[in-house]
């Protein structure tokens, strides 16, 4: 390779001498202005190819293993500045020139500038996991809302109760200055026992009057016209049937089942009058009811499940009465729901009496029935009369819930402490001795208790004659 220098005093001059010595091909090295003079470096053509050629025993000629193989390479760019003649000069129009050698096939070229700087392809897109994230996102987004929307219901839903209550408290305040009875009442009603949603509902529905002592003569009469009894013992042990004493622990239907077997025995005999028991549970509970059996001289059957009951009932379905005593429990357990399916599916018409406790309060007493109502009850018994301070609480829970009230037990004697349930006995003394009772109750207090009082569709059916 030989590099050539040519010097004039213009550019023009200086590239016609590169023209005339090397010829239009003539590759331009470089171009400036030295000692007053332009000074162009060129390279012949040839020697250009031979640098695109190399030699067949040189490294670079020789094929590398891992690279591939071109059919057609391309020839070898000029050198970075590098520029060729544009015209042909009329000197060199008749000259010929070698053709360059072609150049050998290499087994693949060094990766170039431009494809060692290439983008890398952008990645496909998962289509299915776009999905799943904006299926995820609007979810969130919905659960989000319905928080947000609950969270302002109950907001609104506390603001509407706090409305009701600050107007029903003054709605009451102007009541109890312009009709001063209904509040004496309405303490006489509260020291009963009775709640203050019966007490709210009667309270409104009482005629107009300025005498308290007729006020509450009205009250009365309309929770005794309410108070639903038997007339007489002939619609159950005339009637016969079989009955199970139902209700939780400790309330009594063990002694209860007693006294009414000893009713049976009186009038019928005791042929006519069989004794089962459920109770395998509790320590001794069969064996009193085995005592009082053996007392009255009846057989008492032990069953477990369902399918002991069937086979008993079966055997028995020759007796005028069958008693059923069941196991007590909480009203809150679970295994009520099993009893009450027990003995709904033992192949009898099994009528289940709620032996109700008087000693306890409003609130226990509808647990117990909402939780042992089944089907719907045949009645209910009043048990621990003389235990209870106050009765107006299981007296509101039978008005409320529409009970059939058949007896009132009062004690441990059997049969004596077992009566008949008189509805006017019953209200009267519920309202008796409870003065000192109704002093508790404050001025301020009722207000309160009047606006917290919520209204209760069933006492619709109130009959207020």
């Amino acid at each position: 390779m030989k590099v050539k220098k040519f010097t004039a005093a213009t550019s023009r001059d200086a590239l016609r001498k590169v023209r005339e010595a090397l010829g239009p091909d003539a590759v331009i090295l470089s171009n400036r202005p030295v000692d007053g003079v332009v000074e162009i470096l060129a390279l012949d053509n040839d020697d250009v190819a031979s640098l695109a050629s190399p030699a067949p025993e040189s490294e670079m000629a020789q094929p590398q293993p891992h690279l591939q193989h071109f059919a057609d390479p391309a020839p070898l760019a000029p050198a970075f500045g590098a520029r060729r003649m544009e015209e042909p000069g009329p000197a060199f129009a008749a000259r010929r020139f070698e053709e360059p050698a072609p150049a050998p096939v290499f087994a693949d070229p060094a990766p170039t500038y431009a494809n060692r700087r290439a983008p890398e392809p952008a990645p496909a897109l998962d289509m299915s996991a776009m999905t799943a994230m904006m299926s995820a996102a609007i979810a969130q987004a919905k659960e989000s809302a319905a928080a947000e929307m609950s969270g302002m219901m109950n907001e609104i839903r506390a603001m509407r109760g706090l409305m009701e209550t600050q107007l029903a408290e003054l709605s009451w305040n102007a009541t109890a200055q312009r009709e001063p009875q209904k509040a004496a009442v309405l303490r006489e009603m509260l020291a009963a026992g009775f709640s203050a949603t019966l007490a709210r509902y009667l309270i409104e529905k009482m005629p107009a009057t300025k005498d308290a002592a007729d006020a509450l003569r009205w009250i009365k009469t309309v929770l005794a016209r309410n108070l639903t009894t038997i007339a007489n013992e002939d619609d159950l042990l005339s009637r016969g049937g079989v009955f199970a004493l139902v209700g939780p622990t400790g309330v009594g239907k063990t002694t209860t089942t007693a006294k009414l077997a000893a009713r049976c025995v009186m009038r019928h005999g005791p042929d006519k009058l069989a004794l089962i028991t459920t109770d395998a549970y509790r320590i001794g509970g069969h064996e009193q009811l085995r005592i009082y059996g053996k007392i009255l001289g009846v057989m008492v059957h032990s069953v477990k499940d369902e399918a002991d009951l069937r086979i008993a009932l079966k055997e028995l379905k020759n007796k005028h009465t069958v008693l059923i005593d069941t196991i007590g429990m909480s009203q809150r357990d679970q295994m009520v729901t099993e009893q009450v399916a027990m003995l709904s599916e033992s192949g009898a018409d099994v009528k289940r009496l709620l032996c109700l406790n008087a000693t306890s309060t409003n609130e226990t007493l509808n647990e117990v029935v909402r939780a042992y109502q089944g089907s719907g009850l045949a009645g209910c018994i009043m048990t621990k009369l003389d235990e209870a301070a106050s009765i107006g609480n299981v007296l509101d829970v039978v008005i409320r819930q529409k009970l059939n009230l058949h007896y009132i037990s009062n004690g441990q004697r059997v049969p004596e402490d077992l009566h008949l349930a008189d509805r006017a006995m019953l209200i009267d003394r519920a309202f008796r001795n409870n003065r000192a009772a109704s002093a508790q109750f404050g001025d301020a207090d009722l207000p309160l208790m009047m606006s917290g009082a919520m209204n209760d569709r069933s006492l619709r059916e109130v009959s207020l004659g």
